[in-house]
């Protein structure tokens, strides 16, 4: 039995160590903070939940990706609420709106209804994006259609080069990029692979989580306990154990020790590899994960409405100002802050007639954060406070544009910066979604599952991307390094029978 330690308890880590506690590896899962979960955790205030991260998930009817993801890991028991089918996304530019309907054929005729002239645009489009996410048998669990050239050339062409060659109207390129909040999109810079493998994802099928995303970490640890693996919490890794053969094991900073024969970290590279002197990771790497750029911030509104005053909302609302573009958007200035946003309600129960809560999120800078960088949560200041408030005004003041009555419907509300999410979750510089994706840097921007310090290994969002498929196809990829790629599949497609 090998001893496995991993580092940080998100879905990455706990996803990762209930495929290799049921291998029958010994799994230690070690959390710095008091709260399991990374993004999935959730949190309450005066009685109402709200989610932190995981807001809604996709492909999870049967035979789907995520649904035999879910069913591979013993957990395809999550209660789930469809979004509305015809208008899962909406996008609102200046005063008119779009609405994603779920399936490719569906997606084509409402989008053809909006924009006759680029019928044939509109088509060509949707075909790509599904050559693109088929090519990748990460994305499909399906081997026999894999196809790197596919994979390599969309992995070095931008979001807006893509589309910009299939369609010509300037306001169906932005509304086709509309959701891009969900990936932090950057001109220029984010690959058409990025945004392929999420729009097909969401467009298959989509879903809030019943109850709260904290749903489906819970139930990854009674998984986890019943193969014998565990979660310590308040154990803060400061140090990885190793000599010329490799890992040892890792100290914790109240002087613990737990001896290991692998481990893997869920947490981002750079703090990882801060962890270990060994020369056998060379400072080429070191410097290297080190220059990747980070996924911008995000400033979150909780909303906690008064009862039975918001009719639940089944869908995800995206807005940008009048005249602005999804483009840039995270380029703004003090004085027009926000340049758009993202507005959801929360699930509380099956099929709720009225919100119990929402959120709001838009795109933050992690500079703005430099006058609070040296305090510590709840003991920042009025200035800070202060700060928030105002942002949170202004934000609120947007959304009552397309949503009137949201202001009298408000009972308390809540806020997170980008430096909340740093101290919650861990994530470099309060990043949203981790180590950035960028075509300029060609494969340099690529994080590699397996180290060179045999025995310490990386899984979570930043080796593959962000997101509930995102990190669960990281934990694939970390966990065939260990257990074999052939040997994983196979398991997958077992559990999908």
């Amino acid at each position: 039995m090998k001893r496995c330690i991993i580092i940080g308890s998100g879905l990455g880590g706990l996803s990762t160590g209930v495929v290799l506690a049921r291998e029958g590896f010994d799994v230690t899962i070690l959390e710095q903070g008091t709260q399991i979960g990374g993004c999935l955790q959730c949190f309450e205030r005066r009685g109402v939940k709200f989610e932190t991260g995981m807001h809604f998930i996709g492909s999870a009817l049967p035979g789907q990706t995520l649904h035999r993801l879910l069913r591979f890991l013993e957990i395809d028991d999550i209660a789930l609420a469809a979004l509305d089918s015809q208008a899962y996304d909406i996008i609102r530019l200046g005063d008119q709106e779009y609405r994603f309907p779920n399936g490719k054929e569906a997606f084509i005729a409402q989008m053809t209804n909006y924009f006759p002239h680029e019928a044939e645009g509109i088509r060509q489009y949707v075909e790509c994006v599904e050559r693109v996410a088929q090519a990748s048998s990460l994305h499909t669990l399906d081997t026999s259609n894999a196809n790197s050239a596919i994979n390599t050339e969309y992995q070095l062409r931008s979001i807006n080069e893509v589309i910009d060659s299939l369609i010509t109207d300037p306001t169906l390129r932005d509304v086709l990029v509309g959701n891009q909040p969900l990936y932090a999109a950057q001109r220029d810079k984010t690959p058409f692979s990025t945004h392929a493998f999420i729009v097909d994802f969401y467009n298959q099928s989509s879903f809030r989580v019943v109850g709260g995303s904290d749903n489906i970490g819970n139930a990854l640890i009674r998984k986890l306990e019943q193969y014998g693996g565990r979660v310590l919490t308040q154990q803060q890794v400061i140090k990885i154990l190793s000599d010329d053969r490799g890992v040892k094991g890792i100290t914790t900073a109240d002087g613990s020790r737990y001896d290991a024969d692998i481990v893997v970290s869920a947490i981002h590279p750079v703090p990882t590899l801060a962890m270990t002197d060994s020369p056998l990771i060379r400072p080429a790497f070191r410097k290297r994960m080190a220059s990747l750029p980070n996924t911008i911030g995000i400033f979150s509104v909780y909303l906690d409405f008064k009862e039975g005053t918001m009719p639940y909302m089944n869908s995800n609302y995206y807005a940008y100002a009048n005249g602005l573009s999804p483009w840039d958007s995270e380029h703004y200035s003090t004085e027009d802050w926000p340049r758009g946003y993202l507005y959801m309600h929360f699930c509380h129960e099956p099929r709720p007639r009225y919100a119990r809560a929402g959120v709001i999120l838009s795109y933050m800078r992690f500079e703005e954060m430099a006058p609070w960088l040296d305090t510590t949560v709840g003991h920042r200041g009025e200035a800070y406070e202060s700060f928030k408030r105002n942002r949170a005004e202004r934000l609120i003041d947007s959304v009552q544009q397309a949503f009137p009555e949201i202001r009298q419907a408000i009972r308390h509300y809540y806020t997170s910066t980008p430096l909340t999410y740093l101290n919650y979750t861990g994530t470099s510089k309060g990043s949203a979604y981790g180590i950035a994706r960028d075509i300029s840097l060609g494969m340099s921007s690529h994080v590699p599952q397996r180290t060179k310090l045999p025995g310490l290994y990386l899984t979570g969002q930043n080796i593959n991307s962000h997101g509930i498929l995102g990190v669960l196809v990281g934990t694939v990829v970390t966990c065939s390094d260990l257990l074999g790629t052939e040997y994983l599949y196979q398991q997958i497609i077992k559990a999908s029978q």
